[in-house]
This record gives structure tokens, C-alpha cells and sequence, in this order.
């Protein structure tokens, strides 16, 4: 792993983030692109025209102070994005991580995103954002966006960091937890920590057969592993066998392509990362 990036938007979560990156950078050795991007809305140099029916120089002085006031919101939320930056990037550096960038951005984040993800490993992101509803546990609009459309690795963090001893990976064998698995066993984020390997369903043999695979893959890397099958529903068996395992860290697939498949495939990871106290690892 070279390079990570992680993006911040100022919420409570934003500590976290740079926390969970902290962790990431200083095992794998990599540097951090740290991205913080202003909505258009944010930033608009065109004023709403509320000037109805007044006459023309009414108008004009009207339009004339809301562009006033644009601008002077754009610099604010500039001159706010650029502190938010200056204290991840200060926090980053209190950990010990030395290669670390900023960078202030104006646009669409996915779009920014695509910029910067060709030559990163992994990015990391809050559970929520700061438009955010905590008290109905809506997941961030900016995650999902972010999710569905990477390419790579999205590492999800918890509300507070804490040291990862042990993680789950949630494996069905489909192609995505595949992925997840050679990652794993090539990387060296995961050295050193304990690994349960975790298929939920039916123990069938061709269940057995892809769970035993996975196992090997891991332990020619290196790893410690406990691998099971258990019944039930994955959602539920997950999230109990998290709290119950006292696991650090939850690895699984992410959404499916098509909202329709999602629909059917893509719940599962939605209610992981809403319900689960750690941070979720997706791959896609």
C-alpha cells in the first residue's frame, strides 16, 4: 500500500477518520492524501434571483448585496475548509505520520474522488457526514455515493478509533469477498492480527469447499485464522457474532452494481455499517 486518502468534512466524525488513518498509514508505511471538498452549492458565484417585480434600480442594489453576500460565503467556506485541513493534517502528524497532503477542493466529491483514487490503495470516510440525521442512524449520502462508485478499498470509520486486535471477515465466496481476502493476504495492514472467518448460511459442500480455500489463502500468508459456518440470517448472525467476539474491525462486500441488486444483496452491508460499532472495511 502506498497512498491512502481520507476525506474529512469537518463533522465529529472527522477525528475518527483521521484516527482509523493514523492506524492504516503507520502499519503500511503509506502516505495520505487528506481531501476536503465544498459542494457547488457551497461556493455558487451566482445569486438566486429574489428580486420579483421591484423596479430596476431596487433590483440591482438587491442583486448587487446578494452577490455581496455570496462571495463573502465563498470565502468563508474556503477559508473554513482550509482549517479543517490544517487540523487533520496536525493530528496526522502527532501520530507519527510524516507524508501527509491537503487538499481543498471545489465541486462534486465523487468527482474529486475519481481524480485521486487511481493511485491510492484505500480511502477512508465517516459513517456520517455533517448533514447527517443521528438520531434516526441515517447513514451519510456521501458514503453510499462513495461506495458504490470506488474502485478501491473504502474503510469506513467508527465514531472513535480505537486499536484493531481482531477482525471479521463477513465471506460468501462471491467475488467481492474474494477480493477482500487476497488483499488481506498480500497486504500487510492485517499482520499480526487475529482473523475469524465468517460464512453465515447453510454448511453445504460447496460452502465448506470455499470457506477452506479462504482459510488456506490466509494462513500461507501468515495469518491466524478461525474459520466457521454458522445459521441464520447474515445481518443478525453478523452483528451478534461482532459484539459477542469483541471483534475491532468488520470486513465484507459492499453494494451491488444496479440498485435492483442492491435491493437484494446490498441491504446486508447497509445495515453492518449502520448497526456495528466498528469500522467496516467494504470492497466492491
Amino acid at each position: 500500500m502506498t497512498k491512502l486518502i481520507a476525506l474529512i468534512d469537518g463533522s465529529s466524525y472527522t477525528q475518527s477518520v483521521c484516527d482509523h488513518t493514523a492506524w492504516v498509514a503507520e502499519r503500511t508505511k503509506a502516505s495520505v492524501d487528506i481531501l476536503h471538498v465544498l459542494g457547488r452549492r457551497n461556493v455558487s458565484s451566482m445569486p438566486a434571483d429574489f428580486s420579483g417585480n421591484l423596479n430596476i434600480e431596487a433590483r440591482d442594489t438587491l442583486l448587487a448585496e446578494l452577490a455581496g453576500l455570496d462571495e463573502q460565503q465563498a470565502k468563508l467556506a474556503q477559508k473554513r475548509g482550509r482549517m479543517i485541513l490544517e487540523e487533520a493534517k496536525a493530528r496526522l502528524l502527532q501520530a507519527g505520520i510524516t507524508e501527509v497532503t491537503t487538499k481543498l477542493r471545489n465541486g462534486d466529491l465523487l468527482e474529486t474522488v475519481q481524480e485521486f483514487e487511481p493511485q491510492a490503495d484505500l480511502i477512508l470516510i465517516g459513517k456520517r457526514g455533517e448533514a447527517a440525521d443521528f438520531a434516526t442512524l441515517h447513514l451519510g449520502s456521501n458514503l453510499e455515493r462513495v461506495v458504490r462508485s470506488s474502485h478501491k478499498p473504502v474503510l469506513v470509520a467508527s465514531r472513535a478509533f480505537k486499536p484493531v486486535k481482531k477482525y471479521l471477515i463477513a465471506y460468501d465466496g462471491g467475488p467481492s469477498t474474494q477480493k477482500a481476502v487476497a488483499h488481506i493476504a498480500k497486504g500487510a495492514l492485517f499482520t499480526g492480527l487475529e482473523c475469524l472467518l465468517l460464512m453465515v448460511g447453510q454448511p453445504t459442500e460447496d460452502a465448506k469447499a470455499k470457506l477452506a480455500q479462504a482459510e488456506a489463502q490466509l494462513r500461507e500468508a501468515g495469518h491466524a485464522v478461525t474459520a466457521r459456518i454458522e445459521p441464520g440470517q447474515p445481518d443478525s448472525v453478523i452483528a451478534s457474532t461482532v459484539a459477542a467476539e469483541n471483534i475491532d474491525l468488520l470486513v465484507m462486500g459492499a453494494y451491488g452494481h444496479s440498485r435492483i441488486r442492491t435491493l437484494i444483496i446490498g441491504s446486508t452491508t447497509a445495515e453492518m455499517v449502520r448497526s456495528c460499532l466498528v469500522p467496516v472495511m467494504m470492497f466492491r
